[in-house]
């Protein structure tokens, strides 16, 4: 087969994790996949430059003529079957060569990385590619298949029990099924009972079919499951669930394997078909919010041209696990999940508008309705950020939305600015509990708060101030006379609240106000100095290391 091509680097960062891993050998950016050549050493199919060799019954003592065939032929890359124990020398000849040599993942198939390959290489004008027949987008028909042959309703799930596919005649199974097909995922009461009783567990560690007897699990009336993992190499996908009676015959499981792996083709498929639509859509978005030459063009793909628009940004709070690896990697997949759901909710709730994951914030793009009512873009993506947070408000994450100013698409340094915007609300945000959602106009004084902070520490934090002077003699004397004027400058003046605030007596509050001006050098009666005050109070707050400068 042949094709316009793709970069090898983006196939393997595709392919990465699920069937490929790196081997040897330095990818170069530039290189190009143009054809896929299963490499039989029987029948030596022609090698055109720039293909990709298949060698499916290679092992290392192969690879040196291989790798000569691979460089006369302008070969870029070889596949073999991984692991594969490579002596220093031939690693640094297959370095110096220029070809890279990939491996196919432990338990994966060259015929789902075939398939694959031909997915990331076909030209979007190639027509449309079958799996089993059938076209590779229509995962219903494909349940539906698979449904005929088991003779009971399926469904295909990924791995958080989301609906991916199910057939025909779902209302042959029961009322959990029911509720599954309804919301689109497995009730949470089924999946916990599931877990609890350790159906996942059993079902990800074995490549067989395993028999589920849910009525029992579960505690409520209904069918009996059969399920199955779907794989990809080692990584599990997802899985096949139907509805049975009992448990399947020797001829059925042997289906439900076979069924696995075109399903495993068919997810993978539609995985990178996903990754490669997000990245787009994400690398457009950078580029409209980095006020640069090419944001306009960017803007124009989004559809966003000549319109008023603001910029959000969700994120997440830092987490303080111990296993920082560990905690990178479910971060990041929450973030994933939670920008899925915040781009599907905004398309919905608001149409043109676009979001992606741009490092750690999603980042959205929300324009002004085409036909102007009493409420502007502001209120809108405030409205539509507070009701996505309220549906979201029971799942792990408390995310927090900035939202920057209103601004033209047509003003690529005004975009620029309400992206900064979002950013500088979003770290004001991260000061408080989570799940809220915040305009900058309304947080601005608390933002420029921080960058005076930030400014402060860089600088090496609050010399001997006022407030400094008190927070030491406190220190060295056990006294309380930074609170007492906190308190007095909290409660403007009154001394009557702020003693009793600090619950003593009113004439013991002035005498010891009295003595902290004395100690501060602060005159309260001049405006000038209480607001300084004021200011060093906050800042130590926000920054207490910085109070002893």
């Amino acid at each position: 087969m042949t094709s316009p091509g793709a970069r090898l680097d983006n196939v393997v960062s595709k392919l990465a994790g699920t069937l490929l891993e790196v081997l040897a050998g330095s990818i170069d950016g530039t290189t190009l996949i143009t054809d896929v050549v299963v490499d039989d050493p029987r029948e030596q199919a022609p090698v055109r430059p720039g293909a990709m060799l298949l060698c499916t019954a290679a092992d290392v003592r192969d690879l040196p003529a291989l790798l000569d065939r691979a460089v006369t032929r302008q070969a870029p890359a070889l596949v073999v079957r991984a692991p594969l124990d490579l002596e220093p020398e031939l690693r640094a000849r297959i370095e110096r060569s220029g070809v890279v040599l990939l491996g196919l993942a432990g338990g994966a198939t060259w015929a789902q990385l075939v398939v694959l390959l031909r997915s990331l290489l076909s030209s979007s004008g190639s027509g449309e590619e079958l799996l089993a027949g059938m076209p590779a987008e229509d995962s219903f028909a494909l349940a539906n298949a698979i449904g005929s042959l088991l003779d009971a309703p399926i469904t295909i799930e990924d791995r958080n029990s989301q609906i991916l596919a199910f057939s025909d005649r779902q209302n042959e199974a029961d009322q959990t099924r029911i509720e599954t097909i309804l919301g689109r995922v497995v009730p949470q009461h089924a999946r916990l009972a599931q877990e609890r009783a350790g159906v996942f567990k059993r079902l990800y560690a074995g490549e067989k079919p395993v028999f589920i007897d849910t009525p029992q699990i579960e505690g409520v009336p209904g069918l009996p499951r059969v399920a199955i993992a779907v794989r990809a190499g080692d990584q599990v996908l997802g899985s096949i669930w139907a509805a049975v009676p009992g448990p399947l015959s020797d001829e059925k499981e042997q289906v439900l394997v076979d069924a696995a792996k075109v399903v495993a083709l068919q997810l993978l498929r539609h995985r990178i078909g996903t990754d490669i639509d997000r990245q787009i859509r994400a690398d457009l978005i950078a580029t409209a919010l980095t006020g640069g030459a090419p944001a306009s063009g960017a803007i124009e793909r989004l559809g966003l041209a000549h319109r008023t628009v603001t910029v959000l940004g969700l994120s997440l709070p830092n987490g303080n696990s111990t296993d920082t690896a560990a905690a990178g990697r479910t971060r990041r997949q929450t973030l994933e999940r939670i920008t899925d759901s915040f781009a599907f909710h905004l398309s919905v709730a608001v149409p043109g508008a676009v979001a992606a994951l741009v490092g750690d914030v999603c980042y959205a793009i929300v324009p002004a309705p085409i036909r102007k009512g009493k409420e502007n873009v502001t209120a809108m993506a405030q409205r539509v950020s507070n009701n996505f947070l309220d549906r979201t408000r029971d799942r792990p994450g408390g995310a927090a939305i900035g939202i920057g100013r209103e601004v033209s698409s047509s003003d690529p340094a005004g975009l620029a600015r309400s992206r900064h915007d979002a950013d500088r609300t979003l770290r004001v945000l991260r000061q408080a509990p989570a799940g809220r959602v915040a305009v900058f106009a309304d947080v601005q004084v608390d933002a420029l708060l921080l960058e005076i902070g930030d400014q402060l520490h860089n600088q090496g934090g609050l010399l001997n101030g006022p407030i400094a002077r008190l927070h030491h003699h406190d220190r060295e004397h056990g006294t309380t006379m930074a609170e007492t004027v906190a308190q007095w400058l909290d409660h403007l003046g009154n001394t009557l609240n702020a003693a009793a605030a600090m619950d003593v007596h009113p004439n013991t509050f002035r005498y010891r106000l009295r003595r902290a001006a004395e100690i501060a050098q602060l005159n309260l009666n001049d405006p000038d100095e209480r607001f300084a005050a004021m200011l060093e109070f906050r800042l130590t707050r926000q920054r207490p290391s910085a109070e002893s400068g």
